[in-house]
């Protein structure tokens, strides 16, 4: 009887995949002839595009002038960029900046308001796209997905270039966007890879590349360490990635705890471990919405009653479609001195309810203090089950509500953000 070996496992191949400014993308497949102009995404209202598309009703929307469309130093109010085309980005303009910061560095900017439904639709499109070439793929977001190459047709050629170009190839003929892909042995030198060679790229990192490609990078590019943290290693004097790998494992845990400062170590190092995982639950769900200005929840009752409600029908919706209920339901509040509150109860019972979820949250509405000004409010479900689950959860008695006298003490006025208002 002849033993025969085992085959021999094949090389860690993982993928992030990356769309490139995502949100503008699909926009300039509407209009085509803004291409190679500053473009900003932001707003989150289609006003502009309706008045547009009234103003040149007698023609398609790709022959509209670029000069009709609205600039950037036109804008009044707070909102943030959801993306920036290339040719705006060279001027300093980024994600989630403040629209009116935006105006200052790119004033003749064109500024076009956000199609959430179009960028779904393209989203679960490319999506689609990758998994029938690689089946093994995680979602990171609306723009953004690990994949599994190892042991996919062409994920080990060329390092797992073959299998990029080919995905890169589908998705552009399918939708007309690009994307730009890193491919690494695991899920954090992958992400880091795909910024690499934007837009439109591919880059293929291994362990061999880390002094050359990954050791110089800012401690930033490593996802997971916030601002916090990298206030604390420039602090340290420690400004690169290669910075933190000289670093002995025993001087990072003592700076930073036994968990982060092994961690820190690891990822300097370019080590991890993490499956690509093709299904997680959530912890939460939320809805939240930034003010065009400041209101009073008093003297702006109606107004944010009237959002309130949208928000948590909006919630509701959301929770619905994905088949879910929750047990703990958080309003988040963020004031005109930008300090953020948040206040959660539970539920003797799951809910969806759009109704249940709008007396509850106002009911956590009650236990904050709205003598200041509100810059942002949003809602929340936590302790996620699927219906018909929830006999399983252990039941947790709701906390006590505070009556309207202790309210009004706590600065709250009574009835404030009832259903009636």
């Amino acid at each position: 009887m002849t033993d025969t070996a085992a085959p021999a496992a094949l090389p860690r191949r993982i993928a992030h995949l990356d769309m490139d400014a995502f949100y503008a993308s699909v926009e300039l497949l509407r209009y085509p002839q803004l291409k190679g102009l500053p473009v900003v995404i932001g707003g989150g209202r289609r006003r502009l595009d309706e008045a547009l598309a009234e103003r040149y009703a007698d023609r398609p929307t790709s022959e509209i002038p670029p000069e009709a469309f609205p600039r950037l130093k036109d804008y009044a109010g707070r909102g943030v960029a959801t993306t920036a085309t290339y040719p705006a980005r060279r001027f300093g303009v980024g994600s989630a900046m403040g629209l009116m910061k935006a105006a200052k560095l790119c004033p003749e900017a064109i500024l076009l308001p956000v199609d959430f439904d179009e960028v779904k639709r393209f989203s679960r499109q490319f999506k689609a796209i990758i998994t029938d070439i690689a089946p093994v793929m995680q979602d990171r977001g609306i723009d953004e997905v690990y994949i599994d190459f190892t042991e996919v047709p062409g994920g080990q050629r060329e390092g797992g270039r073959v299998l990029a170009r080919l995905i890169q190839k589908s998705i552009f003929q399918a939708t007309g966007l690009t994307c730009s892909i890193g491919v690494a042995p695991n899920k954090l030198l992958a992400k880091m890879a795909s910024e690499f060679n934007k837009p439109n790229g591919i880059a293929i990192v291994g362990p061999q590349d880390l002094e050359g490609s990954i050791w110089p990078l800012a401690v930033r590019k490593i996802n997971g360490i916030g601002p916090k943290a990298e206030e604390k290693l420039h602090g340290l004097g420690l400004k690169t990635i290669g910075d933190i790998a000289a670093q002995p494992r025993e001087a990072l845990v003592e700076r930073f705890g036994k968990s982060y400062g092994a961690w820190l170590h690891e990822a300097a190092w370019g080590r991890d471990d993490r499956p690509v995982e093709t299904s997680s639950e959530p912890v939460s769900m939320s809805r939240e919405t930034t003010f065009e200005r400041d209101l009073h929840a008093v003297r702006d009752r109606a107004e944010l009653g009237a959002i309130f409600t949208w928000l948590c029908e909006k919630l509701a919706a959301d929770l619905a479609r994905k088949g879910y209920v929750g047990r703990t339901v958080g309003v988040k509040l963020r004031f005109d001195d930008f300090k953020i509150v948040t206040r959660d109860q539970t539920l003797p019972q799951p809910t969806a309810d759009a109704a249940v979820l709008r007396r509850e949250a106002g009911l956590c509405l009650k236990r904050v203090d709205l003598s200041r000004k509100l810059r942002l409010l949003g809602v929340r479900m936590g302790t996620l089950s699927r219906p018909g689950e929830e006999e399983n959860t252990p039941q947790v008695s709701a906390k006590p509500r505070k009556s309207a006298t202790e309210n009004a003490a706590n600065g709250q006025a009574p009835g404030l953000f009832d259903e009636a208002g």
